[in-house]
């Protein structure tokens, strides 16, 4: 869908801030940001093949350990939500369609797939797809699993995703109207399945990418209930099968022989550590123990890695957003005018560039702005200085009824980890220098953290969110009000009327311009606090290969890398 659409990059030099339209496209557009930010194209930046070179030398055991920033909350793609659980789900399981080293869209089960007018896909199954007992894998498997995703019983916090796609019925199935059985989707034969849409979709063949959308082998799930995930019951048709678990520990995954491409998987087995601190994450990277950190780097070690091991530091583009998320439904943040001043207060260049500096570009909206089909506009309290804007955040809050002598008071919830910790700090410490609010910490574990924000049980709450399919609407579709990845509690009718109007219009130009009109309507309501796009940023090892950088969503397969000797 990229029609060579500007993206907005922002360089730093110094404390001044240059800002400068680039016309860029796709993937390229992206990776200019980074290396606007980063200060360079080389070095750090990954330019591996995907597959192995001809004559390379691979280790004798192909073996790789990954850190993962997080104990999984369940391995169940219908129980899944965030970054470490996709990480694990795209090596288990495999959709429809997933996307190759460099982000782009390739055949997963289906090995081809047609559509009429946008709103009747067909998609035709590979017949040497398997689930790991052997067993063939059927568009029977797809029409089973993606009624189990939209059935309230199962309570998926993905359940709307299948509402961006706006398969038939899925409203009223979610709503308790209709059976999960009435689901716009079935299997022609074994090896065709077809998906009504009640609206034209045209990105719809992008949905799949996301785990949510893979197959669960039924048997599996139907035998052994929440248990099936556990090792000994697993049934999956990844390139990978759970080998064990260990919570807390280790997730290891041995290669699947049945998997329909495993003559061209490398690796044997991939180990999966949970390490929350990303000063441990470096720490067990240096001495041996991981060959590919998670994505976040200590803010007090990266510009010492740089120099030290400068190959092995790799910034990458990264389709996420950093923010604070605001519980819209909780007074006092009900008030437009209060989440507007915690907003303005807040200086997301310190933020970016000075507190954690490793090549992000400071956010002022949702979306990042070099994505596939939008042309950003920057807002103009983003342009003021921060004099100016504190000034008018102190006029806001004085109407709200707050004053130094009754100061606003909040609570801003973080997830476990040594730089959402930092960067919390540093907020809070803007927040009270800037326009005197005071605000306390309180950190959770990454399940638990996930469980509070969707019950609502928090004033602010570090935030971010990362794409699931290269296309504006993966960000904009959370905010729905009725999506179940909402857990701003965002509710406007306005906003919710330009998503309809973006599938109304006939052309990719004019969709385009609907989803700046939804991008504006979020920053008039000031759903969030925007803080940075990401750059993605880790350390790996020389020997692995396989890692090319080009995947803005990051979507990394195992199945694609090898181990060099060393």
């Amino acid at each position: 869908m990229d029609n060579g659409l500007s993206g907005y990059a922002v360089s730093q030099k110094g404390d001044a801030t240059q800002k400068r339209r680039q016309w860029l496209t796709g993937t390229t557009r992206l990776a200019a940001t980074v290396a606007l930010l980063f200060g360079t194209w080389g070095g750090g930046v990954l330019v591996a093949e995907a597959a192995p070179p001809p004559g390379a030398l691979l280790a004798k055991d192909q073996v790789l350990v990954r850190n993962n920033g997080a104990e999984v909350a369940s391995l169940d793609p219908h129980k899944i939500e965030g970054v470490p659980e996709s990480n694990v789900s795209r090596d288990l399981l495999e959709g429809l369609v997933i996307t190759d080293p460099n982000g782009k869209m390739v055949p997963g089960v289906a090995e081809r797939w047609e559509n009429k007018d946008f709103r009747v896909w067909t998609f035709h199954l590979r017949k040497g797809a398997r689930w790991s007992n052997g067993d063939p894998v059927t568009a029977q498997d797809f029409v089973y699993s993606w009624q189990r995703l939209a059935d309230p019983a199962t309570a998926s916090p993905y359940a709307s995703y299948l509402q961006y796609g706006h398969i038939v019925n899925i409203d009223d199935i979610i709503a308790g109207k209709k059976t999960p059985d009435t689901l716009g989707v079935k299997a022609v034969d074994d090896h065709t399945l077809e998906v009504t849409l009640s609206e034209a979709v045209p990105y719809f063949d992008k949905l799949p990418v996301y785990p949510a959308m893979s197959p669960v082998n039924r048997s599996a799930v139907e035998k052994f209930g929440e248990k099936w995930t556990q090792p000994e019951h697993w049934v999956g048709n990844g390139a990978y099968t759970l080998k064990n678990w260990v919570v807390n520990e280790r997730l290891v995954l041995a290669r699947n022989p049945h998997y329909w491409d495993n003559a061209h998987t490398t690796i044997e087995q991939v180990t999966y550590l949970p390490i929350s601190s990303e000063v441990t994450d470096v720490n067990r990277y240096r001495s041996g123990e991981i060959d590919i950190t998670y994505t976040n780097l200590p803010i007090e070690l990266f510009q010492k890695m740089k120099q030290e091991i400068p190959d092995e530091v790799k910034v990458t583009p990264y389709l996420c957003s950093y923010y604070y998320e605001i519980n819209n439904q909780r007074a006092p943040f009900t008030d437009v005018r209060v989440r507007q001043a915690l907003r303005l207060g807040l200086d997301q260049a310190i933020l970016t560039n000075k507190v954690k500096n490793q090549g992000d570009m400071p956010a002022y909206g949702f979306v990042p702005p070099y994505i596939d089909g939008l042309k950003a506009s920057v807002p103009e309290w983003f342009t003021w200085p921060q004099e100016k804007r504190n000034a008018e955040a102190k006029r806001l809050l004085r109407e709200a009824g707050y004053s130094p002598e009754k100061p606003l008071t909040l609570t801003l919830l973080y997830n476990t980890s040594d730089l959402h910790r930092k960067m919390a700090i540093a907020a809070a410490s803007l927040w009270k220098q800037n326009i005197g609010v005071n605000v306390k910490l309180e950190n959770q574990e990454w399940k638990t953290f996930l469980s509070t924000r969707h019950q609502g049980n928090y004033d602010l709450a570090r935030a971010g969110w990362c794409a699931d399919y290269n296309e504006p609407s993966s960000f904009l579709n959370s905010m729905l009000s009725d999506s179940s990845s909402n857990t701003s509690h965002y509710k406007s009718a306005a906003f919710d009327a330009f998503m309809v109007k973006s599938l109304q219009v006939t052309n990719d130009q004019a969709r385009t311009a609907v989803y700046q009109q939804a991008e504006t309507q979020l920053d008039r309501d000031a759903v969030t606090i925007p803080i940075f796009y990401y750059a993605n940023t880790r350390l790996v090892k020389p020997y692995v290969g396989g890692l090319t950088g080009n995947d803005p969503l990051d979507n990394i397969h195992v199945k694609d890398l090898y181990i060099l000797q060393h």
